[in-house]
């Protein structure tokens, strides 16, 4: 390995998904005023892709500028339901209101990655998963959320594929790593180009 790697999130998925791969790095967590930025991007009109870019990088930056030299992985992860963002639901209320809205709909997650060095990008790439909500009742949805509020309130639209929430779809398309929030294998394929890991 020719250069340290540092995961500049908090995120256990993501964490485990790069020690599953065989990669090795450190972890640490940028603190950013993530509202902020997404409310600056928004006044902007700015498309969900162009915000989860902006806020990876972000958070790669302000970590790379404590580790020189180091390969910085700054990731994050936004959806796009009919050009409108969905976050982060904040009170189980919401979290329903959002189910409530998107079944029987379709909507994309979209989970950017930034590599930067010494401050400055060297890559990037926005993976997208196309999703179909199904026709949930309004009774399902509401013990859905009751059932698992602990987990969903971190996570965006209010469910996680590789828990319960898998039964509110009725197809899915794209990576599965690109719904857990890292794009891995384009991400793997630029480090393994670059030398940073074997090939």
């Amino acid at each position: 390995m020719t250069a340290h790697i540092v995961l500049a999130s908090g995120s256990e998925i993501r964490a485990h998904l790069l020690r599953q791969a065989g990669i090795e790095f450190a972890q640490d967590i940028p603190r950013l005023d993530e509202d902020s930025i997404k409310a600056a991007l928004l006044a902007e009109e700015a498309p969900p892709r162009d915000i989860a870019d902006a806020l990876a990088e972000a958070k790669a930056r302000k970590i790379s500028a404590k580790h020189p030299g180091s390969i910085v992985i700054g990731c994050d992860q936004v959806l796009d339901f009919k050009g409108r963002l969905l976050s982060k639901p904040k009170t189980p209320e919401e979290a329903l209101y959002q189910l409530s809205e998107m079944r029987g709909h379709r909507h994309m997650l979209l989970s950017a990655a930034v590599i930067c060095r010494d401050g400055e990008p060297l890559w990037r790439h926005v993976g997208q998963v196309r999703l179909l909500m199904r026709k949930a009742s309004d009774e399902y949805l509401q013990g859905y959320v009751t059932r698992n509020w602990d987990s969903i309130r971190n996570a965006v639209g209010a469910y996680k594929l590789e828990e319960e929430g898998v039964r509110l779809f009725a197809s899915i398309e794209g990576s599965y790593f690109n719904v857990l929030g890292l794009p891995l294998t384009e991400l793997i394929n630029y480090l393994g180009l670059q030398g940073v890991i074997d090939q």
